[in-house]
């Protein structure tokens, strides 16, 4: 079992910045892909940003050249470096781990943490 907790979360002006962690509870960014989602309110959950464990990056459009996913395998942690905040971002974040083999797929999710950006 891996827990995932989300934080950073928080009121933000637009324009401004924030910087999201998802903390493991054990080392797995090795060997999963990390990933970031989020759902707006009344809304389904979106992927935001993922890292595969060779280090490789994907974004949503909607986020391109204004979020930044890492990872610090040292501290068991990804970050989401999130700037130009727009109030279409507004939404609760979630951690999302996954791996497969041939037998089964391996996925963990965190709690959540909530981004509203508003003036």
């Amino acid at each position: 079992q891996v827990q995932l907790v989300e934080s950073g979360g928080g009121l933000v002006q637009p324009g401004g910045s924030l910087r999201l962690s998802c903390t493991a509870s054990r080392s797995i960014f090795k060997l999963y892909v990390m990933n970031w989602y989020r759902q707006p309110p009344g809304r389904e959950r979106e992927l935001v940003a993922a890292i595969t464990p060779g280090g490789r990056t994907n974004y949503a459009d909607s986020v391109k050249c204004r979020f930044t996913v890492a990872s610090d395998s040292a501290k068991n942690t990804m970050y989401l470096q999130s700037n130009s905040l727009k109030p279409g971002d507004t939404a609760d974040y979630y951690c999302y781990a996954q791996r497969s083999d041939k037998i089964r797929v391996y996925d963990y999710w965190g709690q959540g943490t909530q981004v509203t950006v508003s003036s």
